[in-house]
């Protein structure tokens, strides 16, 4: 080999080194990339663990080859037994190929009975069909007369009158009426025959079963007991169901209210004359006639029983037909829809007014005869003050029992109107009895005292107003209804009173007419809340006694004293210097007058209240009488004080035109002369408190 070729080969050993060095370099560095958690890295060492293979270099180098060796030993055993399974499925498919045929038989042979069986079965499937089909019939049957036709004993428990009524009718009603109501569905089909003949055939047993349950009321009604708490509940519940139907209702309450009508006047009678229907007395119950004699008591004995009889009629009747609520009311409002004949046009049903319509129509016939009672026993009466507390009775109850059952109701109609007829008697009499009074009252007593015609008026006019003080009369309207007979009975002995004062003289016509006044006013203060009006117009003559009295005492202090014609001298004048200075040529204040005023007045002061007071004496209020003249006095005493005051107004002016004569150089030289002989005629003047020297003081010390 030439040196050329070592050195060729040398570079392709040292290049196939360098190329196996990079490869195993690479292996390595791929194997040692792979990551221990690689699932396929980890399955192989595990069948390399699962092996036990030693770890020495034989076992390394024979490694691959091992393994190739046992992949091909399991691929040959794989082949050898699925040559196994090619075999079975070479038996598996001559088998299916046998069945395949045999199928093809009996596929044939089937369609062959088919065919010659298919009308049977045509025909089979036709009558299954008519059987489900009847079947679907009967049972729509069968729920149709159940919801739609009543069992024979149901109809016989409706119609029957040898039945009970109990709850079982009163559930075969309500199913018969649910029926009749649900017939209204047949009728908007296209067939509205069978619709048509359930509801009538519906209508007339309901209207059987409503006749039998009237005829049941109606014979129950003849023994009902009112009185009896415990009353039947299936009366109650028959009234509800009954006024589904309002002719038949109305027609059971009529007779109802008949036999009612009928039981509570008997009653009546019965307690009029203390003995029942059969004429036989009861010697425990004192009859109301007993007390015949004394109206008053009769006639509210017989307005108490009608009242007691009418709460009574009232409570009972309210536990029948409204003790449950508004059920009555649904019934007559069911009633109305299905007959709406007997309806009343916009009315709703009422249930406290029906109650009221039928306690009213069932005391109908007390009402008659309490007003015939009543009316003979106002006839045959003659004391005003008995009439006029027997309104006030009769007000009394027509007011309560207007509450009870309306103003229509014929017990209020009937007191109204004996009311207006004890009234129109009422006055009649005292119309007499005042005409009687005024003419017995001809002239004033003589000593001034009220009259005895007056005293008996006030005396009658107390009890007419203690009667009508606990009637029921409204508050605002209390006293305009009593006005009346306080115009029948004393506004015209007043008037007779005050006429008969206008021919006394003063002040007897004052005292007269004050006492009759006074009287008049103690009465009518006992009753203010309805004699408001004629009190103010007594109290207002009494003010006008009382100052026409006044002004009486206050002139007689006056003329008595003698001051008045100093005070009547002096009233005209002024406080000026020249009015004043006038006061000395009046002829009241000459010496020798005013001495002797002086004296009447000494004599006059130590008994001038004793004979003030003697002019009052026949004044019935002795605390009014020295009042009154204690009020002249004290006007005397400020008639004394004007005149006092000009007394010494009169000396203070003298005084003062003397000391100025004493004074020089305090007046003029123009004036001088002129003032002297003023001052020359006021010396001759006397001091006129000198000459009436009494006090204001000393007059009210005495005067009080």
């Amino acid at each position: 080999m030439s040196q050329g070729d070592s050195e060729g080969f040398g570079d392709a050993l040292g290049g196939l080194t360098a190329q196996r060095s990079a490869a195993l370099s690479n292996k390595l560095t791929g194997i040692l990339s792979v990551s221990y958690t690689d699932s396929e890295i980890r399955d192989a060492l595990r069948l390399l663990d699962q092996k036990q293979v030693s770890n020495t270099p034989d076992t390394r180098r024979q490694l691959r080859s091992n393994l190739q060796k046992e992949v091909i030993e399991c691929n040959a055993s794989i082949v050898k037994e699925f040559g196994q399974v090619a075999e079975q499925l070479k038996t598996i498919g001559s088998t299916i190929s046998s069945l395949r045929r045999c199928c093809d038989v009996m596929r044939q042979q089937v369609a062959a009975a088919r065919q010659e069986n298919a009308p049977v079965l045509d025909e089979a499937n036709a009558l299954l069909d008519q059987k489900q089909s009847l079947e679907k019939k009967k049972q729509l049957l069968e729920a149709f007369n159940k919801h739609f036709l009543l069992p024979e004993d149901d109809i016989l428990t409706l119609t029957s009158t040898n039945e009970a009524i109990d709850e079982h009718f009163f559930a075969v009603l309500a199913r018969m009426k649910q029926i009749h109501s649900d017939c209204r569905v047949l009728l908007g089909s296209e067939n509205q025959r069978l619709g048509l003949e359930l509801m009538e055939q519906s209508s007339r047993q309901l209207n059987s079963g409503y006749q039998k349950l009237y005829r049941w009321i109606q014979k129950e009604f003849m023994t009902l007991d009112l009185e009896n708490p415990n009353i039947n509940t299936f009366i109650r519940k028959s009234l509800r169901t009954l006024a589904e139907r309002p002719a038949l209702f109305e027609s059971c309450l009529d007779n109802f209210s008949e036999a009612r009508d009928s039981i509570l006047t008997d009653g009546f009678y019965s307690a009029l004359t203390g003995s029942s229907a059969d004429q036989d007395r009861d010697s425990t119950m004192k009859s109301i006639e007993f007390h015949a004699h004394d109206a008053l008591r009769y006639i509210g004995d017989m307005l108490a029983w009608a009242h007691s009889a009418t709460v009574s009629e009232r409570e009972s009747l309210g536990s029948l037909f409204i003790a449950e609520g508004d059920e009555m009311a649904k019934g007559i409002q069911a009633g109305r829809h299905s007959e709406p004949w007997s309806a009343t046009d916009g009315e709703s049903f009422d249930g406290r007014k029906a109650l009221h319509d039928l306690v009213n129509r069932n005391m109908a016939g007390v009402a008659r005869a309490l007003r015939q009672r009543v009316e003979q026993t106002i006839q045959g009466q003659d004391d005003s003050i008995t009439i006029y507390k027997i309104a006030s009775l009769i007000s009394f109850y027509r007011v309560t029992l207007t509450k009870l059952l309306g103003k229509e109701s014929f017990i209020p109609e009937a007191l109204t109107s004996l009311e207006a007829s004890a009234m129109r008697q009422f006055e009649a009499l005292q119309s007499d009895q005042t005409a009687a009074a005024q003419a017995e009252l001809a002239h004033a007593p003589s000593n001034l005292s009220v009259p005895d015609v007056l005293e008996e008026t006030l005396t009658q006019l107390k009890a007419l107003m203690k009667s009508y003080e606990s009637s029921l009369t409204p508050v605002e309207s209390r006293e305009t209804a009593f006005e009346p007979v306080l115009a029948l009975t004393l506004k015209p002995i007043l008037d007779t009173c005050e006429n008969l004062s206008k021919t006394l003289d003063a002040p007897a016509k004052e005292i007269f007419l004050l006492n009759c006044c006074l009287a008049s006013k103690s009465t009518l203060l006992q009753f203010t809340d309805f004699t408001t009006s004629t009190l103010e117009q007594t109290l207002e003559k009494i003010g006008f006694s009382e100052a026409s009295l006044v002004e009486y005492q206050h002139y007689f202090l006056l003329h008595v004293s003698g001051l008045h014609p100093l005070l009547t001298a002096l009233t005209p004048l002024t406080d000026s210097t020249d009015d004043l200075m006038k006061i000395h040529g009046l002829p009241p204040f000459q010496p020798a007058a005013l001495a002797q005023a002086k004296q009447t007045l000494d004599d006059f002061l130590p008994s001038a209240l004793m004979d003030a007071l003697e002019n009052l004496k026949e004044l019935t209020d002795a605390k009014l009488a020295g009042d009154i003249t204690s009020e002249a006095a004290d006007r005397f005493c400020e008639d004394f004080e004007f005149v006092e005051g000009r007394l010494v107004a009169v000396d203070d002016l003298v005084e003062g035109e003397e000391d100025g004569e004493r004074s020089d150089g305090q007046e003029d030289e123009e004036e001088e002369e002129e003032d002297r002989n003023r001052r020359e005629k006021m010396k001759d003047l006397t001091q006129l408190r000198s000459l009436y020297p009494r006090t204001s003081a000393e007059i009210r010390v005495l005067l009080s």
